[in-house]
């Protein structure tokens, strides 16, 4: 299985979608790089560098678009392990993306690295965890449009309605910071677990003659 698995690997980093990761990545820059043009957009650091996070999920969502999906059902290796394989290749680039964004951003203006590395993995992780999901319960080959259409409206939906004692997205200066990154930190190690079982064969195929 090692010895198949890094036959794999130059195969599936072709088949990354790597065009709409960048674009995605870039976009998110843009508005990273926004906190640098004058004290209001250093005023608004915080909300700039979210909307870079969520720029850059939304690329993110679409990893695991595979129009040959049904044709690739029956190879060898386990799913599980070529979803592994895909997260893994971009993992290096999601790494560097983060680290250019947080670097843009003026360190006066910096919210706490650590907290906002949270919010940022834990967005990372929903819109991969999403994406196998979507493969898991359905018959789709590229579930990054639906998906990222969802996280976007998930987003809006928890900034505008979530209740006070459960929000997520609070400014630096609110004393509720500390607990909603205890939410955030339950969010993203969610998100790890549902993507983990996510990424099996669907049940359906295991029982098919």
């Amino acid at each position: 299985m090692p010895l198949l698995t890094r036959q794999l690997v130059r195969p599936v980093h072709r088949t990354l979608p790597w065009g709409t990761v960048g674009a995605a990545g870039a976009a998110g820059l843009l508005l990273a790089a926004l906190t640098r043009t004058g004290e209001t957009a250093e005023g608004l650091s915080l909300y700039l560098l979210r909307a870079a996070i969520l720029a850059f999920a939304v690329g993110l969502a679409f990893l695991l678009d595979d129009p040959a999906r049904h044709t690739t059902a029956a190879v060898p290796t386990p799913r599980p392990v070529r979803v592994a394989l895909r997260v893994a290749l971009t993992v290096p680039a999601a790494a560097a993306w983060w680290t250019v964004a947080l670097l843009l951003v003026p360190p006066g203006a910096r919210p706490p690295v650590g907290d906002i590395t949270v919010e940022a993995g834990a967005a990372f992780v929903l819109a991969v965890t999403g994406a196998a999901a979507a493969l898991r319960f359905s018959e789709v080959t590229r579930p990054g449009l639906p998906v990222s259409g969802g996280l976007l409206a998930t987003s809006v939906l928890a900034m505008l309605f979530l209740p006070g004692r459960w929000a997520l997205f609070v400014p630096v200066q609110d004393e509720r910071w500390a607990a909603a990154h205890d939410r955030w930190g339950v969010v993203l190690a969610g998100a790890v677990v549902l993507g983990a079982v996510c990424a099996v064969e669907p049940v359906r195929r295991r029982f098919r003659l």
